[in-house]
């Protein structure tokens, strides 16, 4: 009987794993037959695991999470795994030696970069975005030179570019898929605008400068702003084919800023309700009232879905003068470890402080009216 209970232990204890771990609904899962043909398609991050590691096991969640908000249809990339105890050749061909190991495809590379680094979501994050960032205005058959006439712009010459004359300037992610389409289209705008000295065609990476992105208000990618003499007139919210973008140009360069009328243009005057705080001025920015706080990844599928409805929760309370509504971008480098003190561990977090201090985390429904009523009870405790 003795010996029978142990044999029992054991069995349980063997299976509690696979019976309590987490489920990785969102991740693709490749075996030998489609895992060389899937990733000659697409870019992509693979976790090479075995499911009785630990470390895995742990992973996965993360892992999964990472997987949600990657895995749509817009996106250049895949988040995968391999089971190396089904599928051993696959992980011996890739020298896999320990688990987990993490490594990034590009299409047409079969060997991959291996990632070293911490396994949270914003460090996993930006090894992606480094990734691919290179790649985002290089489609296959276009070769990018340094003669090109679309301006890179980066802190040192954004300025300088925009200040004289006129400029038409893509906001951008690497991983957004919708920038990636655009970018051949905006390569070849820019050939046909290279003879003319009164204009620019530039584009600057918001993941590398984000806060040149966030003091022109970019809240989606790609966005397509025009600027003359150092002023920013307007968005472009039109189609995005080569000629609609051309005939934009010369609507645009035959008339005076403050005339233009069109439909594809708006105005950019009305005062930001959501403020974009960063991790050197958070403390200062939360120091008095009540602060409401989206800690969110542009990549994240939930928090693009959230974005608009944040939004008119912060144009609620922009008149109030103790509260305040605001966010955090994780993926930002000089973010990162902020959000790990944080204890960030999910897209997206809302956290709420009061007069500096974490009161409380928000996991109810995220429509205006329950989020709302989150922030009044707040408010509710402070006039007792």
């Amino acid at each position: 009987m003795f010996i029978l209970n142990i044999y029992l232990f054991l069995m349980v204890s063997f299976l509690v794993p696979h019976i309590t771990g987490h489920e990785d609904i969102h991740t693709f899962k490749y075996t030998e037959d489609n895992f060389a043909d899937s990733i000659s398609q697409k870019n992509h991050f693979i976790m090479f695991y075995a499911p009785w590691c630990g470390h895995c096991q742990r992973l996965a969640p993360t892992w999964d999470q990472l997987a949600e908000m990657l895995n749509e249809e817009d996106t250049n990339i895949r988040v995968a795994k391999v089971d190396c105890t089904t599928d051993a050749k696959i992980c011996s061909d890739q020298d896999v030696t320990g688990y987990p190991t993490l490594k990034f495809f590009k299409p047409g590379d079969n060997t991959g970069v291996k990632f070293r680094g911490t396994r949270d979501l914003p460090t996993l994050t930006n090894f992606i975005n480094e990734q691919i960032r290179q790649d985002e205005d290089t489609p296959p058959g276009l070769v990018a030179t340094k003669e090109s006439p679309l301006k890179e712009l980066n802190n040192d010459n954004f300025e300088k570019i925009i200040e004289k004359g006129k400029a038409f300037v893509k906001f951008y992610a690497p991983w957004c898929g919708h920038c990636q389409r655009l970018a051949p289209i905006w390569q070849d705008l820019a050939k046909a605008m290279e003879f003319n000295d009164e204009i620019s065609i530039a584009k600057i990476d918001c993941t590398e400068f984000r806060a040149i992105c966030t003091n022109h208000d970019v809240k989606g990618y790609p966005t397509l702003l025009w600027f003359e003499n150092g002023q920013k007139i307007g968005k472009y919210s039109g189609d995005r084919s080569l000629d609609d973008l051309k005939n934009y140009i010369n609507q645009m360069s035959g008339s005076e800023g403050s005339e233009k009328s069109d439909s594809k243009l708006t105005k950019e005057t009305e005062d930001q309700p959501v403020v974009e705080l960063n991790a050197d001025a958070f403390s200062e920015e939360i120091k008095f009232g009540i602060t409401f706080v989206d800690f969110y990844s542009p990549w994240c599928g939930h928090c693009k879905r959230l974005a608009p409805t944040w939004e008119q929760l912060g144009k609620k309370y922009q008149n109030e003068g103790v509260v305040k509504i605001g966010k955090v971008d994780c993926t930002v480098p000089d973010n990162r470890e902020f959000c790990n003190e944080q204890e960030i561990d999910g897209f997206p977090s809302l956290f709420l402080y009061k007069d500096g201090q974490k009161i409380s985390e928000y996991n109810g429904n995220r429509d205006l009216d329950d989020l709302s009523e989150f922030v009044n009870q707040h408010l509710g405790h402070d006039e007792l």
